[in-house]
């Protein structure tokens, strides 16, 4: 197992004393414009426990360890069957053995609750998708090697690998008539040449790797590394096996998700096919595409991303989410609705302040189920075409189990069922039913934990920002058994993003604080999604700025509850909440330690090392380095290093490509140069989406933060000089 972090820096003398947007949590920041969809994939055989291999245990531990870590499991991508009598999901368990999570397919029975596996048992599978009939289901799995697509037939029928792809299929997509299945796939291409070593080599000689020759502007991805030359494109294969069909060409991505005309002529897209497509990173077109010619044809023409088209059952009209660019950091997405030549387009949510994620078209053709995030929690509204806007799902919550972010996945049957994942504080994500006014939940992935360990009550509070009075809410996780107005050391642990929310949902980070006695608040100061646009965007072109007020007034609500120790106050957060750890520090010495994890540090370095080179500075600053500096240095933490006294740990994944390696080496360095006690933690092999993807290192790195905590607590006799 890889469990072990790299560390620089002196006073670390132990890292297990409890062993525990711009991808992170749905929404990333800014994704690349260059990268190729590439869904997790492992060869591992079914996820084994911590449990499940013995332990040296003397008696049960209820308290939540690091350990336990490896006996989660959490639910992810429901897909309800036509008729509404199955659904598939995906089940997300780690595995001791290979200290990764895995990914397998099974199969609920709504009526009586069965559950049966599917596929995953010798390999990953993922991304479930029902026939129109309901008799097959089809899925992408790693079994025999890269992921392919596979077919199984639900009557009992086997299931049949239907591709020999190169690269992984996205986006699988079934024809209306069950014939066809279309996916996007990145298709490589040979990439620049320059030059060449001599041709003379000898035989036997070891010569020197060949150069690396980049030209794209944005040349590596986070948690995909430098990216291969090609583009994603557009096939369709038989559902019944056979030599796939390239549909798209030229230098462009043309991604999903796919929708089908319901006479089986047409696809539907999105892409910028632009010229200038590598320095716009937010635009895109819908795009039909006629399936017998190959042409291509764009539907929209606004400046500003549209997306995910989806055709409505009766084949009229065409369903799609995006938003006008305005220059601006965030925005929210708005739901549209066109016919199928791309006229009478209309926006059916103009006047409600939510952001549209996912969506669904109801059986009826009157209307859309859209996700969308509300005060940090997650729901499924049924949005009509008369403009009428009703909740039928709450409490949906994704399978990221480090954090309490917002998020989660629904699907719709025929009939209006929705299968969807939710959860609580202290549970993570299970298949959840709603139909007929009433909701089940399909599964209890971790009820063995649950009925031993003892977690954190998590309660919500609020409080009016000392800067303009603006309303700020947040979560407090309490230590397990806390008794009411004892007071604890606290823990602020502020999201990245920073363009999310958090919400009442399962964090091990937090459970992991709180089993340490800590209490932790997680807030969504300024900034944060769920709470309208404004609100937002009241970070644009200021970030960091009045944000901090916002956590400085309710780390104040905390003490002021009785629950937090004002002289054991404590702060961590990851990227955009690395930003502004770094930046609190810089402003203030009321906190006894901190821990500053995948940092923006220097705004100018971001804006031209990261992999969305386009954006930074653009949207985030409105302007470059070289045009601006003034403006990059100062909402750069590293120009607040000469105040900072805090004890300050640095954590960062060793193949971070968002928020770059060396934007925490600088601030490290900075540290050490004028005396601040300090350490610099690397997780190896980590991204920045994936710095708490492998059990073993998620635990580690709560237990390097609570062991830098804990030396700085009142109470701590601090090591004299030099040792």
């Amino acid at each position: 197992m890889k469990s072990k972090l790299t560390i620089w820096g002196a006073g670390l003398l132990s890292l297990y004393p409890h062993t525990g947007v711009a991808q992170e949590q749905a929404p990333p920041e800014a994704p690349s414009a260059t990268a190729a969809p590439a869904p997790a994939a492992t060869t591992t055989p079914p996820a084994m426990s911590a449990a499940a291999v013995g332990s040296a245990r003397t008696g049960p531990q209820h308290r939540f360890t690091g350990d336990d870590l490896f006996d989660l499991a959490a639910a992810a991508d429901p897909q309800i069957s036509p008729d509404g009598s199955r659904i598939a999901y995906v089940r997300r368990a780690n595995d001791i053995m290979s200290d990764r999570a895995v990914s397998s397919i099974w199969l609920i029975d709504t009526r009586t609750g069965e559950e049966v596996p599917v596929a995953g048992q010798h390999a990953a599978a993922f991304s479930p998708r029902w026939s129109p009939d309901g008799k097959r289901l089809a899925y992408a799995s790693t079994d025999g090697g890269n992921p392919q697509l596979w077919v199984r037939w639900m009557n009992g029928g086997e299931a049949v690998r239907l591709t020999g792809l190169p690269t992984s299929p996205s986006s699988i997509a079934w024809s209306p008539d069950g014939r066809s299945i279309a996916y996007t796939m990145l298709v490589k291409d040979e990439g620049p040449k320059f030059g060449s070593a001599p041709a003379n080599k000898p035989e036997g000689a070891k010569w020197a790797e060949p150069l690396e020759i980049r030209d794209l502007l944005t040349y590596r991805a986070d948690g995909q590394g430098y990216i291969e030359p090609g583009f994603e494109k557009i096939f369709v294969v038989s559902a019944t096996g056979g030599a796939p069909r390239q549909l798209t060409f030229g230098p462009y991505h043309d991604g999903g998700p796919l929708g089908w005309s319901r006479d089986g002529q047409t696809l539907y897209f999105s892409a910028n096919r632009k010229a200038d497509w590598e320095t716009d990173p937010v635009e895109s077109e819908i795009h039909a595409l006629d399936i017998a010619s190959g042409r291509v044809t764009a539907l929209t023409d606004r400046d500003g991303p549209d997306a995910n088209p989806l055709v409505s059952p009766d084949g009229r009209l065409i369903a799609y989410v995006g938003f006008d660019d305005k220059g601006r950091a965030y925005e929210n997405n708005n739901l549209y609705v066109m016919n199928r030549d791309g006229s009478g387009r209309r926006v059916l949510t103009g006047n409600w302040d939510h952001s549209v994620d996912a969506i669904a078209w109801d059986a009826d053709n009157g209307g859309v189920y859209a996700q969308y995030d509300d005060h940090g929690e997650t729901r499924v509204a049924r949005v009509g075409l008369d403009g009428s806007i009703r909740d039928v799902a709450s409490g949906l919550s994704g399978s990221d189990l480090d954090r309490p972010y917002s998020g989660g996945s629904f699907s719709v049957s025929d009939g209006d069922a929705i299968a969807f994942t939710g959860g609580t504080a202290t549970r993570p994500a299970e298949v959840q039913l709603a139909s007929g006014g009433k909701t089940r939940m399909l599964t209890d992935l971790n009820r063995s934990l649950r009925e031993v360990k003892a977690l954190g009550e998590v309660r919500k509070i609020s409080v009016a920002s000392s800067h303009d009075g603006l309303p700020i809410e947040g979560w407090l996780t309490l230590p397990p058994g806390y008794s009411e107005g004892r007071r604890v050391p606290l823990i602020l642990e502020i999201h990245g993003g920073p363009f999310s929310a958090y919400g009442p949902h399962f964090a091990t980070d937090n459970q992991l604080y709180a089993a340490a006695g800590y209490a932790v608040l997680s807030a969504n100061p300024r900034g944060s999604t769920s709470y309208g646009e404004a609100f937002a965007n009241q970070i644009d072109k200021a970030y960091p700025g009045n944000d901090y007020f916002d956590l400085m007034s309710i780390v104040d609500r905390a003490v002021e509850l009785g629950v937090a120790d004002p002289d054991a106050l404590f702060v961590t957060g990851g990227s955009g909440g690395g930003v502004l750890t770094s930046w609190i520090v810089g402003k203030t010495k009321r906190f006894k330690a901190a821990v500053t994890q995948k940092p923006v540090i220097n705004w100018t370095t971001q804006a031209l090392t990261a992999d969305g080179p386009a954006f930074f500075g653009r949207y985030w600053l409105g302007a470059m380095p070289w045009e601006k500096p003034e403006l990059f240095w100062a909402r750069s933490p590293l120009s607040l290093v000469g105040n900072v006294e805090t004890p300050t740990m640095v954590v960062v994944g060793a193949e971070d490509y968002r928020t770059p390696v060396s934007e925490s080496e600088q601030y490290y360095t900075a540290l050490r140069l004028r005396g601040v006690p300090t350490a610099l933690i690397k997780v190896p092999g980590a991204s920045h989406g994936s710095i708490a993807a492998r059990p073993s290192q998620s635990a580690a790195k709560a237990a390097a933060i609570i062991a830098w905590f804990d030396k700085y607590r009142k109470g701590w006799t601090r090591p004299a000089a030099g040792e």
